[in-house]
């Protein structure tokens, strides 16, 4: 018995030992989309701060392409050594369960769950003079013309495009999704009129409805937000669960990471995210904190995974 109570003791200082000593050095951030976007900007926020405090620099390296499936098969097959991570986003479970896509992983079997950093709430916009405003307008007009209304999309499989879907699935409409390589060209079209509306996320979108270039209709957000004066919840408007589309931004480790290190992970991220600085920023870019522990993001996503899987089934959404 003294002999077992040794070793275990012996493992937890060596787990300590990890602990105190890590990191020791650089420790790569990878982003699987290109910089600028909110993931990057959320990521490189987050890599300043936690540098700073922990006195090891955290460096975010942009690996875009193939929605983010590049970036994340590299971190998959990296060294479990806690110094290449993830910065990711729903494109990691989707990517895994939408039938066409050719990615080569498993988000749970190949990955360690660090923190799930924030989400990003979605706001449904319409142009100034579409012919409706609230979102049961949306949808009844939707009932009366089945088909022929549209919805722009950052892409098939993407956060913007499965919000989407969830509203047709959710209502029994059918609408026609436009993707585009980007949300960017997606709400040019939406704010010209040539595209109903779209799910856009709340980033940046405040200043546009405000100058009249676009109709917010509902927010996603669990509470009104100020940003936008007068404009329904999605609950509020009577659509109670689409505010689980908010895509979330989050960091994992590859399967075998050290235990000490992944933990060493998620408290300095939620040391960063508890700084008044770093959640003025945050806010700034519309982000709503999580800064979960590993266990409650494993959870989290094996949920989400569930979620999305029902949706992409029951609308037959296939990879492009």
């Amino acid at each position: 018995m003294r002999k077992v109570t040794f070793a275990f003791a012996l493992l937890a200082l060596s787990g300590v030992a990890v602990a105190q000593s890590y990191p020791a050095r650089p420790v790569k951030i990878v982003v699987g989309f290109a910089a600028g976007g909110p993931t990057d900007v959320i990521a490189r926020i987050l890599a300043a701060d936690m540098s700073a405090s922990v006195g090891q620099s955290f460096v975010v390296e942009n690996r875009p392409g193939a929605n983010a499936i590049i970036a994340t098969e590299a971190v998959a097959h990296s060294a479990p050594d806690g110094y290449t991570t993830l910065f990711s986003s729903l494109s990691l479970l989707v990517n895994a369960i939408l039938p066409g896509t050719k990615a080569k992983y498993d988000p749970f079997r190949d990955f360690a769950p660090v923190s799930n950093v924030a989400a990003l709430p979605m706001v449904v916009v319409a142009a100034p003079g579409a012919p409706f405003s609230s979102m049961k307008d949306l949808v009844a007009l939707a009932k009366a013309k089945p088909g022929e209304l549209s919805y722009g999309t950052s892409g098939i499989g993407g956060s913007t495009h499965l919000a989407g879907a969830m509203l047709e699935n959710m209502t029994g409409t059918r609408m026609i999704n436009v993707p585009f390589k980007g949300n960017g060209p997606a709400l040019a079209e939406v704010m010209a009129g040539r595209v109903t509306f779209m799910f856009y996320p709340i980033i940046g979108i405040a200043g546009q409805v405000a100058g009249k270039k676009l109709k917010a209709i509902a927010v996603g957000t669990a509470a009104p937000d100020p940003d936008f004066p007068n404009v329904p919840t999605m609950a509020q408007a009577g659509f109670s669960g689409l505010e689980v589309t908010a895509p979330w931004v989050g960091m994992l480790a590859p399967a075998g990471t050290p235990a000490p290190a992944v933990t060493r992970l998620a408290e300095e991220i939620r040391k960063s995210l508890a700084k008044p600085e770093i959640r003025a920023k945050m806010k700034e870019q519309g982000a709503v904190i999580i800064g979960d522990t590993p266990a409650e993001f494993a959870a989290f996503l094996k949920k989400d995974q569930e979620r999305w899987a029902q949706v992409i089934k029951a609308s037959g959404v296939k990879a492009e």
